[in-house]
């Protein structure tokens, strides 16, 4: 708890545990993601990955251990040297600072387009109806959709789904962007779109922690990876060392495996 990051830094997770009933997932794991960095997290799949995102988003609260974002600890303060959980509406607001796109899209199905990603700004941020309008008009704008704002759900594709869901998420404007395997619901030949707006996003500096099995996208984009097994962080690093040259058999296993799928 005295181990507060420093200003750059816009994650950092310290000797997180978590179980659920006598199935430990997450078995002491440690992380830091600096401001303006893509951080892809990989692993078999109970690893681990999911949870420690929904921990960082306050979804999850860990049996131990510590989450930074943005210098504030995660659904807590510390007071006296003690722990306190935040209270609901303060432990809310922490939580708008934090985008999440996971693997199913969400969106209202009786809402177009628009009116899903105004939703948030609108009801959340207590904007008024035309500021949310046009925000959310340019965020769809931002992922390719403009030309689809007032079509339903229905009427969309998976990867515009996604990608509508991602215009949702960063409609709160929010500080730290997580993505829990989002291209992994949609047929393949739409796996390209969803991760083109991903790479834009890096591009403009969001800081992102991606779980993702799409090892092309994570050498291309993460300016650093990890690779968790059974609740532990085995191998972190920047990409080319991971990906080329990992030092955990059982690491060694996964990727021959998920590289071999990617050909």
């Amino acid at each position: 708890m005295n181990q507060i990051p420093n200003a750059s830094i816009a994650v950092k997770a310290v000797n997180v545990t978590k179980s659920f009933g006598q199935t430990q997932v997450l078995r002491g794991v440690d992380l830091e993601v600096r401001k303006g960095e893509v951080f892809c997290l990989l692993g078999p799949s109970g690893g681990g990955k999911s949870t420690l995102l929904r921990c960082i988003n306050h979804l999850e609260t860990p049996d131990d251990g510590v989450i930074w974002v943005d210098g504030a600890i995660v659904g807590y303060e510390l007071r006296g040297g003690v722990l306190h959980e935040l209270p609901p509406r303060v432990a809310r607001a922490q939580q708008r600072k934090i985008g999440m796109v996971f693997q199913h899209f969400n969106l209202f199905p009786h809402k177009t387009a628009l009116e899903n990603v105004m939703e948030g700004p609108l009801v959340v941020l207590k904007q008024g109806k035309d500021e949310a309008q046009t925000k959310a008009l340019a965020r769809l704008e931002q992922v390719g959709l403009a030309e689809q704002a007032h079509h339903y759900p229905s009427q969309l594709s998976g990867g515009q789904k996604q990608r509508v869901a991602i215009a949702r998420a960063l409609a709160m404007e929010p500080e730290l962007m997580l993505f829990d395997e989002p291209t992994s619901a949609l047929d393949p030949e739409l796996v390209g779109e969803v991760l083109s707006v991903m790479k834009d996003l890096a591009a403009s500096g969001t800081t992102m922690i991606v779980v993702t099995h799409e090892v092309g996208f994570a050498r291309a984009v993460a300016d650093c990876v990890g690779i968790m097994v059974e609740g532990t962080m085995r191998e972190f690093g920047d990409p080319e060392t991971v990906f080329s040259n990992p030092s955990d058999p059982r690491v060694q296993a996964f990727l021959a495996a998920v590289i071999e799928q990617d050909f």
